[in-house]
């Protein structure tokens, strides 16, 4: 005890120094000026925020309302021309009103019927307006679709307008969003006039969505992959698989990392060895729902090419052959460092199907299979009802650009960027030194798409 007081009395005498006195001071003195200039740009930082917010709200606000105006003049728009116009705008409007909803300090999961029914009005409304730009009318059913629509603009329009109000008044603060979550979200909620933002999403929950030729169409974002058959298997049975794909020798040391569930396929994941030494083992992913390979890698230095890109693709198509793929047919390739990776496409009769895809990794020194990506073949191969093409072949030549020098003509089903198919009539031609692909529409005669071919020393490749 004698010994802390001690301690005392000497840090007081020291205090008495005037160096010492100086120091204590000075330090005490840049605490609180630290402190300061840190709660001051704490405070500046709030405020960007707070307005960065506020921005992003009553943007939002504004093209709501102008989707909402929008959506109103196409459904009395008489003339295909003046209804593209009408819904092009509508599909800008409400592309910009959902970037701007996904900046507010809100979860995704509290709006998500609202963030839904936004990127639908924007799909649908650019899905129509390519129909009234081959100058098609809509039909009565599209129009009604557009009528649900307009409806619930409306009444989205009036519940944020009430919400500019609230925080136009004091009665919404995004701090408080922000600085405790969701929990605060929700208590906020309850407290503003007349639960604005609950309201938002409670209008939605009777959304029902749209079943039309989009990115956020009903039927594909809940579609089943049709490719994906069989029952649900066992790990043990996923690891007979994969013997079975690579063969004992390379199987001797398998390693499970269990189901992964978070993918686009719930799969088995495993990992390979010839021995305990492996610097390269196999990768290999089996589907849970039938067992199929959906990805398997393996990485190793081929230093020599010994075979051809033609005897490569031998090779490949037997591996598919002996493994289930029958009626593969390969379609563009790249070669890189010894290793030829070919897309194989299914050939349903006469009939190349470019969304059923299979990719094959092949080593050009012994013709070894080194990957396997099966996602695309997956996700939508099964045997089509083809009906014959509307127009004929030399019909669809009227379409195409008169300087192209036909080189090659067949059908093809092709997929979308919306994930649907079209039958098209596939051209292959030239125009002065460059090729291309050009797709024309087996039904009606549009013009689908159009690739550039570029043919490298490393592959054929399409832009």
């Amino acid at each position: 005890m004698g010994k802390i007081k001690d301690k005392i009395y000497d840090w007081k005498n020291r205090l008495k120094d005037r160096h010492m006195l100086t120091l204590v001071v000075s330090l005490i003195a840049i605490i609180v000026i630290m402190g300061v200039f840190i709660y001051k740009k704490q405070t500046e930082y709030r405020q960007v925020m707070e307005n960065q917010y506020n921005m992003a709200f009553f943007e939002l606000v504004d093209y709501v309302q102008n989707v909402e105006n929008f959506l109103a003049k196409s459904l009395i728009s008489t003339t295909p021309e003046h209804g593209a116009e009408t819904l092009t705008n509508v599909w800008r409007e409400a592309n910009l009103a959902s970037s701007y909803l996904s900046q507010l300090p809100i979860s995704t999961n509290e709006l998500a019927n609202t963030s839904k029914f936004l990127n639908q009005v924007s799909e649908y409304s650019y899905s129509l307006s390519r129909k009234n730009i081959y100058n098609e009318a809509l039909t009565q059913e599209e129009l009604d679709n557009l009528k649900q629509l307009h409806d619930y603009s409306l009444e989205l329009e009036n519940t944020l307008n009430q919400l500019s109000s609230d925080m136009s008044e004091g009665r919404i603060s995004w701090g408080e969003l922000t600085k405790k979550g969701s929990i605060a979200f929700a208590t906020q909620v309850s407290n503003i006039s007349q639960d604005s933002f609950k309201n938002i999403e409670e209008n939605f929950q009777k959304y029902a969505g749209l079943i039309y030729d989009g990115a956020y169409s009903e039927h594909i974002t809940t579609a089943e992959k049709v490719g994906l058959t069989g029952e649900n298997v066992s790990e043990e049975q996923a690891k007979q698989v994969v013997k079975d794909l690579l063969g004992e020798e390379k199987t001797k040391n398998i390693e499970s990392n269990g189901l992964i569930e978070n993918g686009n396929i719930i799969v088995y994941d495993f990992y390979c060895k010839q021995n305990e030494d492996d610097k390269n083992p196999t990768h290999i992913s089996i589907s849970q729902k039938g067992g199929h390979v959906v990805l398997m890698n393996s990485n190793r230095d081929v230093v020599a090419e010994v075979i051809s890109q033609e005897e490569a693709n031998e090779k490949g198509k037997e591996f598919l052959y002996n493994h289930g793929y029958q009626n593969m047919k390969e379609t563009y390739y790249l070669k890189q460092d010894g290793i030829i990776t070919i897309n194989y496409a299914y050939q349903q009769g006469d009939i190349i199907m470019y969304p059923d895809l299979i990719k094959l990794k092949i080593a050009l020194d012994n013709g070894e299979i080194l990957g396997m990506e099966t996602t695309g073949y997956l996700n939508s191969h099964h045997e089509r009802q083809i009906t014959e093409p509307q127009i004929g072949i030399e019909e669809a030549k009227t379409t195409l650009n008169k300087n192209l020098e036909i080189m090659s003509e067949k059908l093809a089903v092709i997929p979308t960027e919306w994930r649907t198919e079209i039958l098209c009539y596939e051209f292959k031609g030239k125009v002065d030194d460059t090729e291309f692909l050009v797709y024309i529409n087996a039904e009606n005669g549009r013009e689908e798409n159009i690739l550039v071919i570029i043919d490298t020393p490393n592959g054929t490749l399409t832009m």
